[in-house]
């Protein structure tokens, strides 16, 4: 890098799962390919992700005998996304979703698992699939990372990690819940554990990598063997454009700054904008001053693509149903003052929680979407009112689950309630005036709610009545996994707040990624993929994976594209792109 300037094929910003895919298929069709990452660590949010990806009609589901029509996809798209519904976009998704998973299978580091038991969120929609349209990246062993990359990978976010080992959802998770009550799963953890703290000793960090940093990992082991730059600590300044085309961008490096040229275009997959306070304030409901949200994305996710796309005439879609994919949060106190946030993602559904408000009643079935979670929170909260829940459960619930960040046994819990992170009392009245919570309405509603509970019964909201719900639940607790009464004390609660997995709000692309002018005219060599580009589900949140599955998609796309291939081609294809 001593050349202040270096001639390329194609730059992509970002280095998460968006900005590896494109970068990845890129180099495979013989293009000269660098990503420029802002952060100090490669992966971006979707390292901190769950790792999960919808991607409907994929060869893994179709393998296991689930052979879905299309059309059944799209029915359910049309009435989830309703006017927001894109074509053109939505088709180019469904099209190249399978494609980009065979792609990678066949041809990287980038190996799958099915997620074919996995249902849509909303079951009662016309076209709700009952598993099939998920995958997740196989768990995969840090030592095969050479150590410069494996210095550079974005360790599990803290607050899903136990003492930084990452754990999968399914069997892996299954297993840390029930390790004092199954032999198996006692050595199962046993297992994981000893092996974790033997490469914390040797490494500094988890090798065994599962969720959204195995996928970052594969995709980074990928770009490694194609001979993809990976720049770290380089956020891209500006663009460069000559006669109405992108050809370039100017990068601040460790050693100076850069200007790239880029023959093929320039990828923005900087990761939305969850960290940026202004278009925070601007457009996030109940977001008065910009600073009442709680984003799970890392703070470099702060607008930077969305700022050069504007930068040379593109356009942030700002008509969706929601700006943000929302997802509740509880805002975790450390010793050294700095907080975390952590996804209430796993415990809501499980039998013996509710969520509440101020005025002490249920707002949601709890089991739901995480997203669906507050977005009721956003409805039912008056406008000057804290936009904030509580979620209540028993000392029993937490023993045997946890709750937030609090650990199921045998792990010690008591130092989160000194923290005041998790509030205790011995009656729901106590706890009630311990939160701020009307204890009148707390006793109503949970009364209420015991009533059916102990026949397994949810009328109020039907919580565990679709395979989502009781995918969340319990298994083992019939007749329903998802309810159980909230019988005898202590009781404890931890207060809720709107975050999010990142935003939905992006810059306008047409099916090929590349992004608009205000003309509706593609802006030649720039492509936006992941949350730069405007989500193609219109603000709704329909299934889990609507962020990854379709930035791993439409950054295959857009590498495809810059590459000039119009499918993934084949080893031949590759050779003579090369050459070209």
């Amino acid at each position: 890098m001593a050349d202040r300037q270096q001639d390329l094929d194609l730059v992509v910003v970002g280095s998460g799962a968006a900005g590896l895919s494109a970068a990845v298929t890129a180099a495979w069709h013989g293009l000269k390919v660098v990503v420029v990452e802002k952060a100090e660590g490669l992966g971006g949010a979707t390292a901190w992700s769950g790792g999960w990806m919808w991607t409907p009609l994929n060869p893994l589901a179709k393998a296991a005998g689930i052979d879905e029509d299309p059309e059944t996809v799209r029915t359910y798209l049309r009435h989830e996304l309703g006017e927001r519904y894109d074509p053109a976009r939505i088709d180019a998704f469904l099209d190249a979703a399978p494609k980009m998973v065979e792609f990678f299978h066949d041809n990287t580091a980038l190996q799958f698992a099915d997620g074919n038991a996995i249902a849509d969120i909303h079951g009662d929609t016309p076209g709700a699939g009952t598993g099939g349209r998920s995958v997740i990246a196989a768990p995969f062993d840090g030592h095969q990372l050479d150590r410069k990359t494996l210095k550079k990978l974005r360790k599990t976010m803290p607050e899903t990690a136990f003492l930084g080992m990452p754990i999968q959802a399914g069997t892996d998770l299954m297993a840390f819940l029930t390790v004092i009550r199954s032999f198996k799963s006692f050595l199962h953890v046993t297992k994981r554990f000893t092996r974790h703290l033997y490469d914390l000793a040797r490494f500094g960090r988890a090798m065994q990598l599962v969720n959204g940093v195995a996928l970052t990992g594969r995709l980074a082991k990928s770009a490694d063997a194609l001979g993809v730059e990976t720049w770290v600590s380089s956020p891209a300044q500006r663009l460069i454009k000559e006669d109405a085309r992108v050809t370039g961008v100017v990068v601040q490096t460790p050693v100076g700054e850069m200007t790239l040229t880029a023959r093929r275009g320039v990828v923005l997959a900087a990761g939305g904008f969850p960290w940026d306070i202004a278009r925070r304030k601007e457009l996030f409901p109940h977001t008065p001053t910009g600073q009442e949200h709680w984003p799970l994305p890392p703070p470099s996710a702060n607008g930077d693509g969305l700022r050069l796309g504007e930068s040379v005439g593109g356009e942030v879609d700002t008509s969706l149903y929601s700006p943000v994919a929302w997802a509740p949060v509880s805002v975790v106190p450390y010793k050294d003052g700095h907080v975390g946030h952590f996804p209430h993602i796993i415990d809501r559904g499980k039998p013996g929680l509710i969520g509440v408000l101020r005025n002490g009643k249920r707002f949601v079935n709890e089991a739901s979407g995480y997203y669906d979670y507050v977005d009721a929170m956003v409805k039912a909260v008056p406008e000057d009112e804290e936009l904030c829940s509580w979620l209540i459960c028993t000392h029993r619930f937490q023993r045997r689950y946890g709750i937030g960040i609090t650990r199921p046994a045998p792990v010690p819990f008591r130092h989160w309630i000194r923290k005041g992170y998790l509030k205790a009392g011995r009656t729901l009245e106590e706890l009630a005036h311990q939160c701020g919570i009307a204890p009148q309405g707390l006793e109503q509603t949970v009364a209420a709610y015991n009533k059916h509970a102990r026949q397994g019964e949810d009328p109020e909201f039907g919580r565990g009545s679709t395979l989502y719900n009781r995918k969340q639940g319990d298994p083992a607790h019939q007749p329903n996994p998802c309810v159980a009464p909230l019988d005898d004390g202590p009781f404890y609660a931890i207060k809720v707040v709107p975050g999010c997995f990142g935003t939905f709000a992006g810059l306008k692309t047409n099916e090929h990624a590349q992004v608009l002018g205000r003309e509706g005219q593609p802006i030649a060599g720039l492509y936006a993929a992941g949350t730069d580009m405007a989500s193609i589900m219109g603000g709704y949140y329909p299934a889990g994976g609507i962020n990854l599955g379709p930035a791993m998609t439409f950054g295959h796309i857009a590498g495809l594209h810059a590459a000039g291939q119009r499918d993934t081609g084949s080893l031949e294809t590759r050779s003579e792109n090369a050459d070209a």
